[in-house]
């Protein structure tokens, strides 16, 4: 039902002049935090209570990527987070060569294929990930202990082609 409600929210916010802020506020949801990755404008923003608390820079993934042959751009629809480690998360995926090891600080996975939040020294000006949403490296550690909790929702809107 909330993945319903989500859905129907995002869907609404981007026929209508009315923001997906406005659209929040005036939406019950079950839970008052919401996390909103937007890979068109590079940007998330964190809502509590429909308002915005916390926004920044982020990347999703990239249309393509060329060590794994395939598109790499981030799940679309909406989620919950389901993990959360520390500043010395790591994947276990990437880099292909070794099998993993590649820095994910403060990771907040929210999709079983390995989706995840998480931070980065610096974040491009692109979608240039293979999936992950890369945040600030602070921006990250305030999601994760101010904010993201076990079953915090994660919504992902879609890609314009």
């Amino acid at each position: 039902m909330f993945h319903l409600i989500i859905f129907i929210v995002i869907i609404l916010s981007m026929l209508s002049s009315v923001s997906f802020s406005q659209s929040l506020s005036n939406t019950k949801t079950q839970s008052s935090r919401v996390f909103v990755f937007n890979p068109n404008t590079l940007t998330w923003v964190a809502y509590e209570n429909g308002r915005i608390v916390n926004s920044g820079k982020a990347s999703g993934g990239k249309r393509y990527c060329p060590d794994t042959g395939r598109s790499c751009k981030t799940i679309v629809g909406s989620f919950r987070v389901f993990s959360k480690k520390g500043p010395n998360c790591k994947s276990s995926r990437f880099p292909l060569e070794t099998r993993g090891g590649s820095p994910m600080p403060y990771c907040m996975h929210f999709h079983r294929a390995g989706y995840a939040i998480h931070g980065a020294p610096t974040v491009p000006n692109m979608n240039a990930s293979h999936g992950c949403i890369r945040v600030t490296t602070p921006a990250a550690k305030w999601l994760s202990e101010n904010f993201i909790r076990i079953g915090t929702p994660v919504v992902v809107r879609p890609y314009r082609d």
